[in-house]
């Protein structure tokens, strides 16, 4: 498959996935204005190129937390990958280590921490988790992330309370009740993905099996969702930082007030993150609350960005706001479903050929001279 643009790739994505399954990755919450935002959002920035600087071989490897990133794109982490193709979080995590870039886990993974974590270099793995009522549970999560050896936390805080997601609640996607008679005959359409997902059983999400969470895949996260702490705080976030001695990032930041808390609270990284346009509609897009929390952090802490990320002038323009690196997640999830492995690569392939070109054609020969220069090439227009 010849991948010309990300949207391409999506509408293979489309054919191959059921189509109740396929909303639960394409939506958002309520009107889904966040959504558009965070694409619109990069429509306010513009480039003004500069020609005949000897920029054709660009360098694109950044160092972020201590790590190599070949190219600064990688893929985050998204819920239930390993149904959108059968071992999606192993596949994802064996192309970020062939591509040279780490991988983000979901709490909501269908493969366990520990089988990604025996897939690939478990130092490069940023696991997300979220803050739950139970600390036992919490503890248990850590305790199994340092014995895999997993580097990096992820700690989400945009999610106290899930709103109305209008697609997931018109196709019933993640009510505890089980699945309807139109997502099984949904289902039954794409018998080629439903004998992948059901090679190895019912699929569950492998990091919350071993708690009694139920038995089904939509009992488990019906009942992790009831667990999250509405009350979060950072109260909590010191907690985590006392428990955790590995690096940490804090995923779900708009405002540069919190950027900054987070920095005095001993935090490794932010992302700069609306949760992909599913938690609170009608927020910031995430590229335009970037550059005043650069502003105010960007010296102190290393800043991620997602949402709403389809080419690679995208991320370049991040990285020229203060951006260190992007964090993509539809696009890949598009990816896996279109060609699973393969789909991924051609993904990233695709972003590293789109960063390259454009470095090339602003005049810039490396991903580090964004920033400094970016007052050169950017305006806001």
């Amino acid at each position: 498959m010849m991948l010309i643009s990300i949207d391409d790739v999506r509408i293979h994505a489309r054919r191959n996935l059921p189509a109740w399954f396929f909303d639960y990755v394409e939506g958002g919450a309520y009107s889904e204005t966040t959504l558009r935002r965070n694409r619109a959002g990069f429509d306010r920035y513009a480039f003004l190129p500069r020609v005949l600087q000897s920029a054709s071989r660009p360098d694109l490897s950044v160092q972020i937390m201590g790590m190599k990133w070949a190219m600064p794109v990688m893929p985050g982490p998204v819920g239930f990958c390993g149904l959108v193709h059968a071992g999606g979080e192993v596949l994802t995590a064996r192309v970020a280590s062939a591509c040279g870039v780490p991988m983000g886990l979901s709490t909501f993974s269908i493969a366990p921490m520990e089988d990604v974590a025996r897939a690939t270099d478990p130092a490069r793995i940023m696991l997300q988790l979220y803050v739950l009522k139970n600390r036992d549970i919490m503890r248990d999560l850590l305790v199994r992330a340092r014995a895999c050896g997993i580097g990096t936390l992820v700690l989400t805080v945009d999610t106290t309370v899930t709103p109305m997601r209008e697609r997931d609640a018109r196709n019933g996607f993640r009510g505890a009740g089980g699945l309807s008679l139109r997502q099984l005959v949904q289902m039954a359409g794409k018998p080629r993905w439903f004998a992948r997902i059901m090679r190895h059983g019912q699929p569950q999400i492998g990091n919350i099996i071993r708690y009694n969470m139920g038995r089904t895949l939509f009992e488990q996260a019906a009942n992790i969702g009831r667990e999250m702490d509405p009350d979060l705080s950072w109260t909590d976030l010191a907690w985590l930082r006392d428990n955790w001695q590995g690096k940490l990032v804090v995923k779900g930041i708009l405002h540069p007030d919190d950027a900054v808390q987070c920095a005095q609270a001993g935090v490794d990284g932010i992302v700069v993150s609306n949760h992909g346009g599913r938690q609170m509609d009608g927020a910031l897009s995430t590229i335009e609350a970037l550059p005043a929390i650069a502003a105010a952090v960007r010296a102190r802490m290393t800043i991620l960005l997602d949402g709403g990320v389809r080419y690679g002038t995208d991320v370049v323009k991040a990285l020229a706001l203060g951006a260190h690196g992007v964090m993509i997640g539809r696009p890949y999830v598009y990816g896996l479903a279109a060609n699973g492995e393969q789909g991924v690569v051609d993904v990233l392939d695709y972003f590293a050929d789109g960063i390259r070109s454009s470095l090339t054609l602003l005049g810039i020969s490396t991903v580090n001279a964004l920033h400094d220069q970016s007052a050169r090439y950017m305006i806001q227009s």
